[in-house]
């Protein structure tokens, strides 16, 4: 029997062509009746298939979570799109994004062991930089000038091209490329060509850049992140070519795209919400870190992630069968009124903000969301002693190695090993304050450690951790285990 699509159609250009509002109008329907919906296959799809039956729509905050958590049921490798696209496309474009454990536990280890804490200094000092070059070239260039073109844009290329070490004469080259690979849906970027073509050029382009640059990087290593990437080693394990290749291509689009997106969000934004600027310039280095939270919630620059089960599975009473796409709609989780008081309000104290724009959590969790913080002169990647500012509560809990703070739903080590303030060993590296998991851990002499850590209650003072003596051991083994064993890991 055929099942009947959602009067909603969540798939047509048509949905897609009406404003944010109207479109969260029916998010919000969807979110109070079917929270989990039947649709069509997306209209004007890459690659036309008359097999596919369509797909489910999630659009709670609670059933995104869920979904990006179970992994055990909800796998990446069968693709991330609303479309079944080719493996080899899959691999060559989308990195870990589109793997699944234990590949990519292996590509996204080897990929983090190159954030090394001096490569991780460096590239910040570099963001810094360039965040104030392209802000002072915007002021010269005067009133009037077209701020996505002269900012939003500039800051992540930029940054992209001095963390990798992109030469000058490609960065055009590399800009054009990734705009390519996601423009392929906008019928006047394409101007009449055919997308799977355009699409294709750009991916070779972008990989061709890569080959070169890594070639040139094993010749000649300099300071830099592609230097890292090819020198990266994990088990006895290293990139091949394809997987930087394919790292880089994820790089160019993802991050410059959802980066000039927030941005450019953000500055509407404050431009519509004076009050909300005036708040955040008053004490600007002590709310940048929570209002770069509410500018990701409320840009929701990322619309959507697909999932398929290898499993049959019940989500908010709605059976799904093993081998049916199930999308993930983040801008609708951004606004659920389960999780968000006054959605559409653009508060940069908001506290909690749970957002999903960096995922629902789990082994997807961004790893670049450390960088957004910083190109919005924020410090999300190296949280302060203490305290990330602005209206977080922090508490704290003092053992004689760490000292552990809690900050909003998640926590963050951030004392040193003799247990005096000023001077932290341990910082995170990734970590999802979403629910209070550490991600990643390192020390500040040593290569980066694993810590994972998912409490089963929320965080708080040292009684609220049902397994704080556990957790103290994993801290003390892996700083152990990494002084007698440099290997490197975050997952």
């Amino acid at each position: 029997m055929t099942r009947p699509y959602d009067e909603i159609d969540l798939s047509s250009r048509a949905f897609w062509s009406t404003s944010a509002a109207d479109r969260e109008r029916s998010f919000a329907t969807l979110r109070a009746d079917r929270p989990v919906s039947w649709h069509p296959p997306v209209q004007d799809a890459l690659l036309e298939d008359p097999d596919d039956p369509g797909y489910w729509a999630v659009v709670r905050h609670a059933d995104i979570v869920e979904v990006s958590r179970r992994t055990d049921v909800f796998v990446s490798g069968q693709g991330v799109l609303f479309e079944n696209i080719p493996e080899e496309m899959l691999e060559a474009s989308q990195s870990f994004l589109a793997m699944d454990p234990p590949q990519h536990t292996k590509i996204r280890k080897l990929v983090s062991a190159a954030f090394t804490p001096r490569q991780v200094k460096r590239i910040e000092g570099q963001i810094k930089a360039d965040a104030k070059a392209i802000v002072q070239e915007l002021a010269a260039a005067g009133s009037g000038v077209d701020f996505v073109h002269h900012c939003a844009s500039r800051l992540p290329i930029r940054t992209l091209s001095d963390m990798l070490g992109i030469p000058e004469s490609e960065r055009a080259k590399v800009v054009h490329a990734a705009d390519a690979a996601v423009s392929w849906a906008d019928p006047v970027y394409l101007d009449g060509r055919d997308p799977l073509d355009m699409i294709t050029e750009a991916q070779m382009t972008l990989h061709s850049v890569a080959f070169e640059m890594a070639d040139r990087r094993r010749s000649h290593p300099t300071d830099d992140l592609m230097t890292n990437l090819i020198q990266a080693e994990v088990d006895g394990e290293r990139l091949t070519d394809e997987d930087i290749a394919a790292f880089f291509v994820l790089l160019s689009v993802a991050g410059n795209d959802t980066t000039r997106q927030t941005t450019s969000h953000a500055l509407k934004a404050l431009t519509d919400f004076p009050d909300q600027r005036a708040w955040l310039l008053a004490d600007f280095d002590n709310r940048i870190g929570g209002a770069v939270d509410e500018f990701v919630r409320y840009a929701s620059p990322v619309m959507t992630f697909r999932r398929t089960p290898v499993a049959d599975f019940e989500l908010s009473g709605q059976r799904i069968s093993a081998g049916e796409k199930v999308v993930m709609f983040y801008p609708a989780g951004n606004w659920d009124t389960e999780v968000f008081p006054d959605p559409d309000k653009f508060d940069l104290s908001r506290d909690p903000n749970p957002h999903v724009s960096f995922g629902g959590g789990g082994v997807h969790f961004c790893l670049g969301h450390q960088l957004v913080g910083l190109a919005f002169g924020g410090s999300t990647a190296k949280l302060p002693y203490g305290h990330r500012g602005g209206n977080h509560p922090v508490r704290e809990v003092r053992s004689n190695q760490v000292l552990i703070t809690t900050q909003n739903h998640g926590f963050a080590v951030v004392g040193d090993a003799d247990g005096v303030p000023g001077a932290p060993a341990l910082e995170v590296t990734h970590l999802n304050l979403n629910d209070g998991t550490i991600e990643g851990v390192r020390h500040r002499e040593l290569p980066l450690f694993a810590v994972q850590y998912h409490p089963e209650a929320a965080p708080g003072p040292h009684d609220a951790f049902p397994h704080f003596a556990e957790f103290m051991a994993s801290i003390r083994r892996g700083i152990s285990a990494r002084t007698a064993n440099p290997l490197t890991d975050n997952t």
